[in-house]
């Protein structure tokens, strides 16, 4: 699967930290982030800080993965209020 997700110009990965992530998507995750390294363009979204990922998924995938993401990356940041409706 991770070999087909690759093959995409553009990987998106919406809303990390939506949910806690268990061990089969945590290695998932890295491995999507791994293959991409250096060869795709990759966009994920959160409502976390990337040195916060390690209290979704196992410290040592997620450190790893948040290397491979940062390298080369533009790191954006937004903050705002929280509408209520």
């Amino acid at each position: 699967m991770v070999t087909r997700i690759t093959r995409a110009d553009l990987i998106v990965i919406d809303d990390i930290g939506l949910l806690p992530a268990g061990q089969d998507a945590a290695e998932a995750f890295y491995r999507a982030a791994a293959a991409a390294h250096e060869r795709r363009s990759v966009a994920v979204t959160s409502n976390l800080h990337p040195v916060g990922f390690d209290t979704l998924m196992p410290k040592t995938l997620a450190t790893a993965a948040v290397d491979r993401l940062l390298h080369h990356a533009h790191l954006v940041l937004t903050k705002g209020t929280q509408s209520s409706s």
